[in-house]
Protein backbone atom coordinates (compact mmCIF):
# COMPACT_ATOMS: atom_id res chain seq x y z
CA UNK A 1 0.00 0.00 0.00
CA UNK A 2 0.94 3.81 -0.92
CA UNK A 3 1.41 6.19 1.45
CA UNK A 4 4.59 7.98 3.50
CA UNK A 5 5.03 7.27 7.16
CA UNK A 6 6.28 9.31 10.32
CA UNK A 7 6.88 8.44 13.73
CA UNK A 8 6.39 10.82 16.27
CA UNK A 9 4.80 11.31 20.48
CA UNK A 10 1.13 12.00 20.33
CA UNK A 11 -0.78 12.86 23.53
CA UNK A 12 -2.76 10.61 24.41
CA UNK A 13 -5.32 13.48 24.46
CA UNK A 14 -4.95 13.33 20.47
CA UNK A 15 -5.53 9.32 19.88
CA UNK A 16 -8.79 8.53 18.87
CA UNK A 17 -9.99 5.03 18.47
CA UNK A 18 -13.06 5.18 16.13
CA UNK A 19 -12.25 1.67 14.79
CA UNK A 20 -11.64 -0.19 18.04
CA UNK A 21 -14.79 -1.82 17.61
CA UNK A 22 -13.18 -3.96 14.42
CA UNK A 23 -11.00 -5.61 16.99
CA UNK A 24 -11.55 -7.93 19.87
CA UNK A 25 -9.84 -7.12 23.27
CA UNK A 26 -9.59 -10.30 25.22
CA UNK A 27 -8.88 -9.66 29.15
CA UNK A 28 -5.75 -12.06 29.28
CA UNK A 29 -4.09 -10.59 26.45
CA UNK A 30 -4.46 -7.06 28.19
CA UNK A 31 -2.93 -8.36 31.19
CA UNK A 32 0.05 -9.79 29.19
CA UNK A 33 0.52 -6.29 27.67
CA UNK A 34 0.10 -4.61 30.69
CA UNK A 35 3.08 -7.14 31.85
CA UNK A 36 5.35 -6.26 29.17
CA UNK A 37 4.55 -2.48 28.97
CA UNK A 38 5.94 -2.03 33.14
CA UNK A 39 8.69 -4.21 32.19
CA UNK A 40 9.82 -3.16 28.85
CA UNK A 41 7.88 0.09 28.06
CA UNK A 42 6.48 0.73 24.54
CA UNK A 43 8.30 -1.67 22.62
CA UNK A 44 6.63 -0.95 18.78
CA UNK A 45 5.15 2.10 17.93
CA UNK A 46 1.27 1.76 17.64
CA UNK A 47 0.20 2.59 14.01
CA UNK A 48 -2.12 5.22 13.17
CA UNK A 49 -4.08 7.39 10.38
CA UNK A 50 -4.60 11.34 11.17
CA UNK A 51 -7.93 11.63 10.42
CA UNK A 52 -9.88 15.51 10.85
CA UNK A 53 -7.35 16.31 13.83
CA UNK A 54 -6.77 13.10 15.31
CA UNK A 55 -4.71 9.96 15.28
CA UNK A 56 -6.80 7.34 14.98
CA UNK A 57 -5.07 4.11 15.91
CA UNK A 58 -4.44 1.26 13.57
CA UNK A 59 -3.16 -1.53 14.90
CA UNK A 60 -2.08 -0.70 18.77
CA UNK A 61 -5.63 -0.46 21.01
CA UNK A 62 -4.19 -3.05 23.70
CA UNK A 63 -1.16 -0.55 23.95
CA UNK A 64 -2.97 2.14 23.81
CA UNK A 65 -5.23 0.91 26.74
CA UNK A 66 -2.23 0.09 28.57
CA UNK A 67 -1.14 3.21 28.17
CA UNK A 68 -4.33 5.08 29.50
CA UNK A 69 -4.38 2.65 32.69
CA UNK A 70 -1.00 3.56 34.08
CA UNK A 71 -1.91 7.67 33.24
CA UNK A 72 0.87 8.19 30.23
CA UNK A 73 0.80 11.70 28.89
CA UNK A 74 1.84 10.29 25.18
CA UNK A 75 2.02 7.19 23.25
CA UNK A 76 4.74 6.31 19.85
CA UNK A 77 2.91 6.45 17.13
CA UNK A 78 3.80 5.88 13.54
CA UNK A 79 1.45 7.62 11.03
CA UNK A 80 0.60 7.22 7.47
CA UNK A 81 -1.47 9.31 5.08
CA UNK A 82 -2.76 6.41 3.10
CA UNK A 83 -6.90 6.59 2.92
CA UNK A 84 -9.53 5.40 5.42
CA UNK A 85 -10.29 2.28 3.41
CA UNK A 86 -6.55 1.48 2.92
CA UNK A 87 -5.74 2.22 6.75
CA UNK A 88 -9.10 -0.47 7.49
CA UNK A 89 -7.18 -3.04 4.58
CA UNK A 90 -4.34 -2.77 7.26
CA UNK A 91 -5.77 -4.19 9.93
CA UNK A 92 -6.23 -7.34 7.94
CA UNK A 93 -3.13 -7.19 6.13
CA UNK A 94 -0.70 -6.28 9.32
CA UNK A 95 -2.03 -9.35 10.85
CA UNK A 96 -1.57 -12.19 8.36
CA UNK A 97 0.56 -14.19 10.07
CA UNK A 98 -1.20 -14.26 13.63
CA UNK A 99 -4.32 -14.31 11.99
CA UNK A 100 -7.57 -12.18 13.19
CA UNK A 101 -10.80 -14.26 13.86
CA UNK A 102 -13.25 -14.78 11.61
CA UNK A 103 -15.43 -12.02 13.11
CA UNK A 104 -12.60 -9.31 13.02
CA UNK A 105 -12.09 -10.04 9.31
CA UNK A 106 -16.13 -9.90 8.92
CA UNK A 107 -16.33 -6.65 10.68
CA UNK A 108 -13.67 -5.19 8.33
CA UNK A 109 -15.06 -6.22 5.74
CA UNK A 110 -18.40 -5.20 6.80
CA UNK A 111 -16.86 -1.95 7.68
CA UNK A 112 -15.58 -1.06 3.59
CA UNK A 113 -18.89 -2.41 2.84
CA UNK A 114 -21.40 -0.72 4.86
CA UNK A 115 -19.56 2.54 5.76
CA UNK A 116 -17.00 3.37 2.49
CA UNK A 117 -19.31 2.18 0.42
CA UNK A 118 -17.17 -0.12 -1.94
CA UNK A 119 -18.08 -3.37 -3.54
CA UNK A 120 -17.55 -6.83 -2.81
CA UNK A 121 -15.00 -7.09 -5.89
CA UNK A 122 -13.65 -3.60 -4.42
CA UNK A 123 -12.86 -5.15 -1.24
CA UNK A 124 -11.47 -8.33 -2.77
CA UNK A 125 -8.78 -6.30 -4.16
CA UNK A 126 -7.68 -4.38 -1.97
CA UNK A 127 -7.45 -6.69 0.82
CA UNK A 128 -6.10 -8.98 -1.62
CA UNK A 129 -8.90 -11.65 -1.13
CA UNK A 130 -11.13 -13.93 -3.59
CA UNK A 131 -14.45 -12.46 -3.70
CA UNK A 132 -15.94 -15.44 -1.95
CA UNK A 133 -13.72 -14.84 1.35
CA UNK A 134 -15.25 -11.66 1.27
CA UNK A 135 -18.76 -12.91 0.63
CA UNK A 136 -18.35 -15.48 3.66
CA UNK A 137 -17.34 -12.90 5.92
CA UNK A 138 -19.49 -9.94 5.45
CA UNK A 139 -22.44 -12.80 5.61
CA UNK A 140 -21.34 -13.97 8.87
CA UNK A 141 -21.66 -10.78 10.55
CA UNK A 142 -24.79 -9.63 9.07
CA UNK A 143 -26.53 -12.83 9.69
CA UNK A 144 -25.21 -12.73 13.33
CA UNK A 145 -27.32 -10.82 16.12
CA UNK A 146 -25.56 -8.43 17.47
CA UNK A 147 -26.30 -9.06 21.30
CA UNK A 148 -24.63 -11.98 20.35
CA UNK A 149 -21.48 -10.27 18.74
CA UNK A 150 -21.27 -8.37 21.88
CA UNK A 151 -21.46 -11.37 24.10
CA UNK A 152 -18.28 -12.39 21.88
CA UNK A 153 -16.43 -8.29 22.60
CA UNK A 154 -17.29 -8.86 26.36
CA UNK A 155 -15.42 -12.09 26.36
CA UNK A 156 -18.54 -14.04 27.62
CA UNK A 157 -18.12 -16.20 24.30
CA UNK A 158 -15.61 -17.62 21.79
CA UNK A 159 -15.51 -16.19 18.39
CA UNK A 160 -15.82 -19.53 17.15
CA UNK A 161 -18.51 -20.39 18.59
CA UNK A 162 -20.02 -17.32 17.67
CA UNK A 163 -18.83 -18.04 14.48
CA UNK A 164 -21.32 -22.14 15.14
CA UNK A 165 -24.32 -19.62 16.28
CA UNK A 166 -24.62 -17.90 12.74
CA UNK A 167 -25.83 -20.65 11.29
CA UNK A 168 -28.81 -20.33 13.30
CA UNK A 169 -32.07 -18.53 12.46
CA UNK A 170 -31.40 -14.96 14.24
CA UNK A 171 -34.42 -15.36 16.45
CA UNK A 172 -32.70 -18.66 17.87
CA UNK A 173 -29.42 -16.70 18.30
CA UNK A 174 -29.55 -14.71 21.56
CA UNK A 175 -30.93 -17.81 23.09
CA UNK A 176 -28.74 -20.61 22.01
CA UNK A 177 -25.79 -18.09 22.74
CA UNK A 178 -27.39 -17.91 26.63
CA UNK A 179 -27.13 -21.76 26.39
CA UNK A 180 -23.35 -21.79 25.36
CA UNK A 181 -22.24 -19.41 27.92
CA UNK A 182 -24.36 -20.66 31.04
CA UNK A 183 -23.27 -24.62 30.56
CA UNK A 184 -19.92 -23.38 29.52
CA UNK A 185 -19.88 -25.36 26.26
CA UNK A 186 -16.43 -25.93 24.64
CA UNK A 187 -16.60 -24.49 20.98
CA UNK A 188 -17.20 -28.24 19.90
CA UNK A 189 -20.01 -28.66 21.91
CA UNK A 190 -21.81 -25.12 20.52
CA UNK A 191 -21.25 -26.76 17.03
CA UNK A 192 -22.57 -30.14 18.04
CA UNK A 193 -25.72 -28.07 19.93
CA UNK A 194 -26.35 -26.13 16.70
CA UNK A 195 -26.81 -29.44 14.53
CA UNK A 196 -29.52 -30.67 17.09
CA UNK A 197 -31.30 -27.05 16.73
CA UNK A 198 -31.05 -27.33 13.03
CA UNK A 199 -32.30 -30.84 12.78
CA UNK A 200 -35.91 -29.66 14.64
CA UNK A 201 -38.41 -29.59 12.17
CA UNK A 202 -40.16 -25.92 12.60
CA UNK A 203 -39.87 -22.68 14.43
CA UNK A 204 -41.32 -23.56 17.70
CA UNK A 205 -39.74 -27.10 17.82
CA UNK A 206 -36.23 -25.05 17.90
CA UNK A 207 -37.12 -22.91 20.71
CA UNK A 208 -38.70 -25.75 22.73
CA UNK A 209 -35.03 -27.57 22.24
CA UNK A 210 -33.36 -24.59 23.19
CA UNK A 211 -36.09 -23.73 26.24
CA UNK A 212 -34.76 -27.09 27.85
CA UNK A 213 -31.31 -26.79 27.48
CA UNK A 214 -31.35 -23.98 28.95
CA UNK A 215 -33.26 -25.00 31.87
CA UNK A 216 -31.47 -28.14 31.69
CA UNK A 217 -28.82 -26.67 33.74
CA UNK A 218 -30.90 -26.28 36.63
CA UNK A 219 -31.72 -30.06 37.08
CA UNK A 220 -28.89 -32.28 35.13
CA UNK A 221 -28.39 -35.35 36.85
CA UNK A 222 -25.53 -34.75 39.71
CA UNK A 223 -22.40 -36.86 38.22
CA UNK A 224 -21.37 -39.91 40.02
CA UNK A 225 -18.69 -38.94 42.35
CA UNK A 226 -15.08 -39.49 40.92
CA UNK A 227 -12.71 -42.33 42.45
CA UNK A 228 -10.71 -40.61 45.51
CA UNK A 229 -7.14 -40.24 44.39
CA UNK A 230 -4.53 -40.82 47.51
CA UNK A 231 -1.79 -37.87 47.45
CA UNK A 232 1.18 -40.23 45.45
CA UNK A 233 -1.85 -40.85 42.62
CA UNK A 234 -1.92 -36.80 42.36
CA UNK A 235 2.22 -36.89 42.30
CA UNK A 236 2.38 -39.42 39.65
CA UNK A 237 -0.31 -38.01 37.60
CA UNK A 238 1.03 -34.14 38.23
CA UNK A 239 4.38 -35.66 37.06
CA UNK A 240 3.16 -37.32 34.09
CA UNK A 241 1.44 -34.03 32.65
CA UNK A 242 4.69 -31.91 33.86
CA UNK A 243 6.83 -34.20 31.51
CA UNK A 244 4.51 -34.16 28.55
CA UNK A 245 3.87 -30.99 28.07
CA UNK A 246 7.37 -30.03 28.87
CA UNK A 247 8.65 -32.59 25.74
CA UNK A 248 5.42 -30.72 23.64
CA UNK A 249 6.96 -26.97 24.31
CA UNK A 250 10.50 -27.90 24.02
CA UNK A 251 9.55 -29.47 20.79
CA UNK A 252 7.49 -26.69 19.29
CA UNK A 253 10.06 -23.94 20.45
CA UNK A 254 12.78 -25.78 18.41
CA UNK A 255 10.54 -26.34 15.31
CA UNK A 256 9.38 -22.81 15.52
CA UNK A 257 11.69 -19.73 15.39
CA UNK A 258 10.27 -17.13 17.32
CA UNK A 259 11.13 -14.28 14.90
CA UNK A 260 8.52 -16.52 12.71
CA UNK A 261 5.94 -15.78 14.67
CA UNK A 262 5.94 -12.19 14.44
CA UNK A 263 4.78 -8.96 15.68
CA UNK A 264 2.57 -8.76 19.08
CA UNK A 265 2.48 -12.46 18.88
CA UNK A 266 6.37 -13.14 19.41
CA UNK A 267 6.29 -10.01 22.56
CA UNK A 268 3.37 -12.39 24.28
CA UNK A 269 5.69 -15.25 23.57
CA UNK A 270 8.47 -14.09 25.14
CA UNK A 271 6.51 -12.82 27.70
CA UNK A 272 5.29 -15.77 28.97
CA UNK A 273 8.42 -17.63 28.45
CA UNK A 274 10.28 -15.27 30.82
CA UNK A 275 7.79 -16.19 33.36
CA UNK A 276 7.80 -19.66 33.08
CA UNK A 277 11.76 -19.74 33.52
CA UNK A 278 11.67 -19.14 37.66
CA UNK A 279 8.57 -21.21 37.86
CA UNK A 280 11.25 -24.25 36.24
CA UNK A 281 14.25 -23.05 38.07
CA UNK A 282 11.95 -23.59 41.40
CA UNK A 283 10.62 -26.91 40.31
CA UNK A 284 14.23 -28.44 39.33
CA UNK A 285 15.39 -27.19 42.76
CA UNK A 286 12.36 -28.89 44.67
CA UNK A 287 12.95 -32.07 42.73
CA UNK A 288 16.80 -32.16 43.91
CA UNK A 289 16.22 -31.18 47.07
CA UNK A 290 12.95 -34.32 47.86
CA UNK A 291 15.14 -36.87 45.64
CA UNK A 292 18.65 -36.10 47.74
CA UNK A 293 20.52 -34.91 44.66
CA UNK A 294 20.89 -31.70 45.97
CA UNK A 295 23.19 -32.90 49.01
CA UNK A 296 25.32 -34.76 46.41
CA UNK A 297 25.71 -31.99 44.37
Amino acid sequence: MSGSECERIVPLSEVGEQWSGLRLREQAALETMRRSVLRHGQLEPVVALCVDGLVEILDGFKRLHVARQLGWEGLRVRTSDVSIAEAKAQIVSRHNRSRLTELEEGWVVRSLYRDDGLNQPEIGRLLDRHKSWVCRRLLLVEALDPAVQANVRLGLLAPRAAVALSQLPRGNQPAASAVVTARGLTVRQAELFVMEILEQPDEAARAAWIARRLDARCVDRPRPPRPVRSEVDWIAADIATVRRVAARLEARLLATPLGAVGGPATEIIIDALVLLDPVLVALSHTVRKVTGRERAA
